[in-house]
């Protein structure tokens, strides 16, 4: 599922800022922005770009020029949307009202995305980069896009959770590549393309060292599957600052696909023990997670923590023990929570 980076969304509440005369806040989804006062009421619909959004270059955002205007090789000219603070209180998001975009159709509905009609493209770092490599072609359509939905951008997933096995992984600070095997042969991707093997990609060349795409044969073969695809993030000095304090690379798997379909938690860390490769820290094995965490603020609370090495955790990832399919992001249920403190220390 593509990310809504701007969408026609409902203010359900406005709360004032202590000590604040021309500032105030407004909820949005789980989200919480600072608006200037009176600019709206509850229940206004109002266009909600999210954090990493990078609009364009226009005059209904040409107010940002100071805070966020940024031009880079990679993304061109435009304005990148960041977690800030403002007399204390964090502000994730921008809102602005739907009068300002005359394009946006009048009758459209609540939830609609409206990125592509703004001209909103998500903000990417360069330092990913780094860790690429020649690239040879795009995602293989096999090799799902790992990002995962922010709870705060879809509330109604806490619920999903009612009854279900779950477990809590901590959120690796690096970036995301993928193994795989099928009946095209072996590949090794990032987040958007495939790369060739040239000795130009970090990851690769892990890969090479470790053995991974002989070790994937080998069980492809004793287990007779089609395809085998293993996806985890890449952390290592020189990514995303390194917030883990690596001394050398170190890839962390958190799913496994086995003929296209992702499997539960239990067969995960088998086939991992099988393959030599790390996981993701599992922090949390529970049932029922809306009655232990039954908000967006409890959940920020439990994804506080830092890294072992002293770092700020990014965060966490939750999914079923098993999967199941949610309706609300028709996808594999699962949900990811980044810690407020580490967007506002490491967000740049």
């Amino acid at each position: 599922m593509s990310r809504k980076l701007a969408s026609v969304q409902r203010i359900w509440k406005i709360e004032p800022i202590e000590g604040a005369d021309r500032i105030e806040l407004a909820y949005v989804l789980g989200w919480q922005c600072v608006v200037n006062k009176n600019q709206f009421e509850p229940m206004d619909l109002a266009v909600y770009f999210e954090i990493d959004s990078f609009l364009p270059v226009c005059s209904e955002f040409e107010f940002l020029r100071a805070s966020s205007y940024r031009k880079t090789d990679i993304m061109g000219e435009g304005f990148r949307l960041k977690t800030q603070k403002f007399r204390g209180q964090v502000s994730q998001g921008l809102l602005l009202p739907l009068s300002k975009f005359p394009e946006i159709p009048a009758d459209i509905e609540v939830g609609s995305d409206v990125t592509e009609l703004l001209n909103v493209r998500k903000w990417e770092m360069e330092v990913r980069a780094t860790s690429g490599g020649t690239i040879t072609g795009d995602l293989p359509g096999s090799i799902p896009h790992t990002d995962e939905t922010r709870v705060q951008a879809e509330p109604e997933l806490i619920k999903e959770f009612a009854g279900l096995k779950y477990y809590i992984s901590t959120k690796m600070d690096g970036s995301s590549h993928s193994v795989s095997i099928d009946e095209d042969g072996f590949h090794v991707t990032g987040h958007n393309y495939e790369y060739k093997d040239d000795g130009k990609s970090d990851f690769y060349n892990l890969v090479n060292e470790r053995g991974y795409k002989e070790k994937l044969e080998a069980f492809k073969i004793k287990e007779n599957l089609a395809s085998l695809t293993v996806q985890g993030e890449f952390c290592a000095p020189g990514i995303q600052k390194n917030r883990l304090k690596l001394k050398k690379p170190e890839w962390y798997v958190f799913t496994v696909m086995e003929n296209g379909k992702r499997v539960g938690l239990d067969r995960m860390l088998e086939i991992c023990k099988e393959l030599e490769f790390d996981v993701v820290p599992i922090e949390e094995i529970d049932t029922d997670l809306p009655a232990k965490y039954p908000t967006v603020e409890a959940l920020l609370e439990r994804a506080d923590g830092d890294y072992p090495n002293g770092g700020k955790k990014e965060g966490i990832v939750i999914r079923p023990v098993e999967p199941v399919y949610s309706t609300t992001i028709s996808a594999a249920l699962s949900m990811k929570v980044v810690s407020n403190k580490y967007l506002l220390k490491n967000d740049d």
